[in-house]
């Protein structure tokens, strides 16, 4: 192993932002194969961001030259910190190959990178802008999931941010609960700079099984406001449309199905969810 070198990592299991370095130098040979992310509505903020916005991020993703500076070594999984360069411009981005997943028993093999992607597909569907710009693409190390670098405010408390119930927070609750996200640590989340929260590692997410498990409990059992019942309202639509074939291209027939039949059940009980007592409601640890 080449000796550790300096450049940011995340306080998350692989995300797509970051605090202070402990990267550990890894290069590695290019594979074949690519992939590119959603098409549609793109929000980014371009001071959170190196002053790129959505459109100019996505294309730099995805036909950019990855040059991998280190590995965040607290992720579960390969997670790569890279910079990425193309037409003049460049910028810091979390590059995560198939190769490098750790097998789960409940997930299938090499399908994480994909539901990354699905995630960002469906935050940019709602037009919320919750997680960065994600592509599948080909890398050094063959395909794998992108990731735009957030650069985050350090100043803010993830902990009090959580505990307080902090409004920003609301809406990736709900965004969890429609894609079944098993694993919401408080550091899968991004306060950055311009004072929005962003969201990332979304690996074990959209699974068949009702697996929600997270640390955004603080909205359970509470009535869907009008602005969330027109997001779930528009999102069914758009899941029987375009949209719904593009998530065919990441998951599988039955998860799409399940994702339907999870947001017709949301609709139906106009509430945030409650904590289930068939597995542990909260990931370990949670931040």
């Amino acid at each position: 192993m080449d000796p550790a070198v300096s450049g940011p990592t995340s306080a998350a299991h692989g995300g797509g932002g970051g605090r202070a370095p402990d990267v550990t130098a890894a290069p590695g040979p290019a594979l074949p194969a690519a992939r590119g992310g959603p098409a549609g509505r793109s929000c980014l903020e371009p001071s959170d961001a190196g002053g790129l916005d959505a459109a100019g991020a996505l294309a730099l993703l995805r036909t950019g030259e990855l040059s991998i500076e280190g590995r965040l070594v607290e992720a579960s999984n390969a997670t790569l910190f890279c910079a990425i360069s193309g037409g003049g411009v460049e910028a810091r981005c979390v590059y995560k190959p198939v190769r490098g997943e750790r097998p789960l028993w409940d997930f299938p093999d090499g399908t994480l990178a994909a539901r990354e992607v699905a995630a960002y597909a469906l935050s940019e569907q709602l037009g919320a802008g919750l997680v960065p710009p994600t592509v599948l693409r080909d890398g050094p190390f063959g395909t794998g999931m992108a990731q735009l670098w957030i650069d985050v405010d350090e100043t803010v408390d993830v902990v009090r941010l959580v505990q307080g119930g902090d409004r920003r927070l609301r809406r990736i609750a709900l965004f969890d609960a429609v894609i079944n996200n098993a694993d919401r640590k408080g550091c899968h989340l991004l306060p950055a700079p311009s004072g929005r929260v962003y969201a990332i590692d979304h690996g074990v997410t959209f699974h068949g099984e009702d697996k929600l498990r997270t640390v955004l409990w603080n909205w359970r059992g509470k009535r869907f406001d009008a602005a969330e019942r027109a997001l779930l309202d528009e999102l069914a639509a758009a899941l029987a449309g375009p949209f719904g074939d593009q998530l065919d291209d990441l998951l599988t027939r039955a998860e799409v199905a399940a994702l339907r039949a999870r947001i017709d059940r949301l609709r139906a009980g106009d509430r945030f969810p409650q904590p289930s007592d068939d597995w542990p409601p909260i990931p370990w640890p949670p931040f």
